[in-house]
């Protein structure tokens, strides 16, 4: 088993924050906000992204996003508990489901 990591940045489509970020140079890709080198800089995006995304789909892949970036830090309660907030408005997002097993399988938690 392994976190899924692929799927994620191509996921939030023309998102409020790309709207914002990306008007002027036509790049749809999210990755550029989640560099892996700079998770610091890719979590604030991603707040910002919340504080201006109503879509509950958009904000779905958006919480997701948030969930992988404290993966990648070892931040595995808070990770676990934005795959909730994600699932919460988005049940049929099976990559959270799968993160959230690996998280439980290695750490040895309950998800309930």
């Amino acid at each position: 088993m392994h976190i899924m990591e692929e799927p994620y940045e191509m996921k939030i489509s023309r998102t409020v924050l790309e709207r914002r970020f990306f008007e002027s140079n036509d790049d749809r890709n999210g990755c550029r906000l989640n560099p892996k080198e700079n998770y610091a800089e890719a979590l604030q995006n991603y707040y910002e992204a919340m504080r201006l995304e109503i879509d509950p789909y958009d904000r779905s892949y958006i919480l997701y996003n948030i969930g992988l970036i404290h993966t990648s830090n070892g931040e595995h309660t808070k990770a676990l508990e934005y795959y909730f907030r994600a699932l919460e408005r988005n049940p049929f997002l099976p990559q959270a489901f799968n993160n959230m097993a690996v998280i439980c399988h290695y750490v040895r938690l309950s998800p309930l």
